[in-house]
């Protein structure tokens, strides 16, 4: 017995040798794959029918906690003189982000300013900003209205310092700005050029393509009625030379005809200087035009009827003010204006309710975070 206990153990100990010799000592066993660090990236996807986006995500790439950080800053009244006016307040979501009911939108203390909030939505497509062209980056869009004396009545440098102080102690709002920064961009330090940037993320993400018409635009031909489809076509034909393409807009500036009024806003000429832009405004996108009243760059007309009716300049008093810069497209026929009837105008005012996006301006992403959490 106990030499076949020897060699038992013998040959367990050869077998051990044999197999220690096998294993090859320049290839140790692989390291486990590190846990990812650092913000979580986001694709950013347009839709199929939408031209490419203008804004070069390359030098600002989307994640979640950039979006996230931008979705606070949006609406924070920390980014106002008064710490209570925040972007949000003059762009609302349930009315496309937009100042609804107001002709020209008010600001630190109750201050009008001089024109009507131009709705937040699929910026990334945008080639310039504001009623007059003045920015063309949306990375610069922020600074205006913050230092802006009505709008928001601060400097940029308080606010980075404001936000550097965060949380304060025993204040309502309890948010860890510097900790947003670390998650977003890798360090705490905040910046006027990091905060631009979560803004325009944030922004980035605001795409409006889910109403009605786009559902028709996919295929469904159920999601527009006849008369709905009687005002595309009429749209098509006598109202898509400016609001052009899925966006509705061609990004250009023309003078609609508008009379000035009493605080005699001349549009892009303050911004050129240039005689044959004065009195045009930045067409804007139609795309939920029916959330977003009152309309025209100073709120002046309170219903998409007025509109047409202004448009189509058959009132017995004329509406459209004939001026050397009136846009060529309104001078075609016998009088100033586009012919349309009353039928025509109800068919293309049924087509313009289509452009309305609920789901856009239900998205729980884009909604106010209360800014009240601690993080």
């Amino acid at each position: 017995m106990k030499k076949i206990f020897n060699f038992s153990v013998m040959l367990t100990w050869i077998l051990l040798v044999l197999i220690s010799c096998g294993k090859d000592p320049e290839k140790p066993l692989p390291e486990p794959e590190p846990k990812p660090t650092g913000p979580t990236p986001v694709q950013f996807t347009k839709p199929s029918y939408f031209p490419a986006p203008v804004y070069d995500l390359s030098k600002n790439p989307l994640t979640e906690e950039g979006i996230e950080l931008g979705r606070f800053l949006f609406y924070d009244g920390i980014l106002s003189r008064t710490d209570n006016i925040g972007c949000g307040t003059c762009h609302q979501q349930q009315a496309a982000f937009t100042h609804h009911g107001h002709d020209l939108s008010h600001g630190v203390d109750d201050k009008i300013g001089i024109r009507n909030s131009p709705s937040v939505q699929n910026m990334a497509w945008n080639t310039s900003f504001f009623w007059d062209g003045g920015v063309h980056a949306m990375d610069e869009v922020p600074p205006v209205p913050i230092q802006n004396e009505v709008e928001m009545g601060e400097k940029v440098a308080t606010v980075i310092e404001k936000l550097k102080n965060t949380p304060v102690a025993g204040a309502t709002k309890q948010v860890n700005y510097p900790k947003m920064f670390e998650a977003a961009f890798g360090t705490n330090e905040i910046t006027a050029d990091k905060m631009m940037k979560a803004l325009s993320q944030f922004m980035m993400t605001m795409v409006s393509a889910t109403s009605r018409y786009d559902y028709y635009l996919q295929g469904d031909a159920s999601a527009l009625n006849a008369l709905e489809k009687e005002g595309l076509s009429v749209f098509k034909q006598k109202c898509s030379s400016c609001h052009a393409t899925e966006l509705f807009t061609d990004h250009s500036f023309r003078n609609n005809g508008l009379p000035p009024n009493r605080i005699n806003d001349q549009g892009r000429y303050a911004i050129t200087l240039n005689e044959a832009d004065r009195l045009k405004f930045k067409v804007p996108s139609l795309r939920n035009i029916g959330l977003t009243a009152p309309y025209m760059h100073d709120g002046r007309f309170t219903t998409l009827e007025e509109v047409l009716n202004h448009y189509a300049n058959d009132n017995a008093k004329p509406s459209i003010h004939e001026s050397n810069t009136l846009d060529p497209l309104l001078k075609t026929g016998t009088k100033a204006g586009i012919q349309l009837n009353a039928t025509e105008k109800q068919s293309i005012i049924a087509f313009l309710r289509t452009l309305n996006d609920e789901q856009f301006i239900r998205d729980k992403k884009f909604s106010d975070p209360g800014i009240g959490t601690s993080l």
